[in-house]
């Protein structure tokens, strides 16, 4: 290995343009975070985009690269140097399995899936020019990094290409046309309930814009309006009635866990206003006209009361084009994720294991599910259960079964001891049976190859990085 670590000069441009003032540094030595494997070395750089990144290798380096897209996505305007470090001691269990790691923290916060891909391809490039090819690489995402490893797999890992597999863990893998149509029913079920974001005195505006641009709202002016319209961070003794009833009402209709239902609406708010204002020019690219709620305590004043509206085709276009899948798979792909996923649903893997199957590539596709109930970390013991199989299966084309990468998993667990809570038999329910679909919305996969190439000829479709 002494041989692929010799110190390089980084050149060549990775990938497209480099923003205004992005200045490429280089891999530079770091310290390494806490709990990395004794003898690790580490360096921090920023690519020619100004995407911060991380890298790691062992000591004992047993010649593979784990890439990984992290998942979001954050909304600050720039790269964060310290959001790369933090997930390699997130993911160190990758390092202390032999592999070297690298990841990105791409070049800006708000959405942008095939820019957040584009980042992660670039910090392999990265890798290679410094380090030399390794000897297999795989591509691992955990939540919306999952849909942006995906469209890695997608974009840049064809036939001969340089990803030897990937690991999909707690994935977003249902797009964004189509994998936030459960917040945007929340957006406008808590607005019918709670009639404060906004409030009748402050400025209107449609609710898909999630806030109308130039609101001071912040996070905890946010959880101070849900709490007083639900009292949902009081025990349920110190709620009002209309609290108790509000709190029920929004829950049952839209099918989001009590314990997650801040995080929710905070993604409805905000992440859809950086998507609609930031990101879209001001359009459309949610709907829910047609849509029929049930499950409150009058569905029949809910239906008649609450916002409707249609999407700009445009605009759903360049969203689908930006986030969606087609399911052109030519690598193993792993994913891994908790049944009682609360914020990812489990049911985005019946949406991924369809969107391969339209696309006549599920063969490619091997899915394996744990009885957590967890969104942003698995058990250690089956992230090394899952690296091994993947890596098996691409070293020797023997695909696993969900049961035989289960087998495996209590070898790794006398290492880590984080239990090992497999559910072999399990199998996913349709994306439809957990979120509403909108006409049209059950067929797979959301975008098509033909049509993904179609729209690619259209001047500046999607979004632009």
């Amino acid at each position: 290995m002494a041989g692929l670590l010799l110190a390089g000069t980084l050149a060549g441009a990775l990938a497209p343009a480099p923003a205004a003032q992005a200045q490429d540094t280089g891999p530079r030595p770091a310290g390494c975070p806490a709990g990395l494997p004794a003898g690790a070395a580490c360096w921090t750089g920023t690519d020619a985009n100004g995407a911060h990144y991380a890298i790691a290798i062992p000591e004992r380096w047993n010649g593979g690269l784990v890439v990984h897209a992290h998942g979001g996505p954050d909304l600050g305007d720039a790269s964060d140097p310290a959001r790369s470090v933090e997930d390699l001691g997130r993911w160190r269990v990758m390092v202390d399995q032999g592999y070297a790691w690298a990841g990105s923290s791409y070049r800006r916060g708000g959405y942008g899936t095939r820019m957040a891909a584009a980042d992660t391809e670039n910090v392999r490039r990265v890798f290679v020019e410094e380090f030399g090819e390794p000897r297999r690489t795989y591509v691992h995402g955990q939540s919306w990094g999952g849909d942006v490893a995906a469209k890695v797999v997608e974009t840049y890992a064809g036939k001969g290409g340089p990803y030897d597999g990937a690991l999909l863990t707690n994935g977003v893998l249902g797009g964004g046309s189509r994998g936030y149509d459960y917040r945007v029913d929340l957006r406008v079920v808590y607005q019918y309930y709670c009639a404060n974001l906004p409030r009748p005195e402050e400025p209107q505006y449609p609710l898909w814009q999630g806030l109308r641009r130039g609101s001071t709202l912040t996070s905890a002016g946010l959880r101070a309006r849900l709490q007083e319209c639900t009292g949902y961070a009081s025990p349920p003794g110190e709620r009002t009635a209309l609290q108790q009833r509000n709190l029920d009402d929004i829950l049952n209709v839209t099918g989001i866990p009590e314990r997650t239902l801040e995080s929710h609406l905070r993604f409805s708010v905000f992440t859809f206003r950086d998507i609609v204002h930031e990101r879209l020019g001001g359009r459309n690219p949610f709907s829910n006209r047609g849509v029929r709620y049930s499950g409150s305590h009058d569905d029949k004043a809910l239906n008649a009361g609450v916002e409707r509206f249609s999407a700009d085709p445009a605009a759903v276009r360049d969203l689908s084009y930006d986030s969606d899948l087609t399911g052109r798979v030519a690598i193993p792909v792993l994913t891994l994720h908790a049944t009682d996923d609360p914020t990812a649903f489990v049911e985005h893997e019946a949406a991924y294991r369809d969107t391969l199957r339209g696309a006549g590539r599920d063969r490619w596709l091997v899915q394996t599910f744990t009885g957590e109930h967890e969104h942003s970390a698995l058990s250690d013991a089956e992230y090394a259960t899952s690296l091994a199989a993947l890596d098996r299966w691409a070293r020797t084309g023997q695909r696993p079964t969900p049961r035989s990468v289960a087998a495996s998993c209590p070898a790794f667990d006398e290492v880590y001891g984080t239990d090992c809570f497999y559910d072999p038999g399990f199998r996913p329910a349709p994306y439809a049976s957990r979120v509403r679909p909108r006409p049209g919305g059950t067929s797979w996969p959301a975008m098509s190859a033909a049509q993904e190439q179609a729209w690619s000829r259209v001047p500046g479709v999607g979004i632009a990085p």
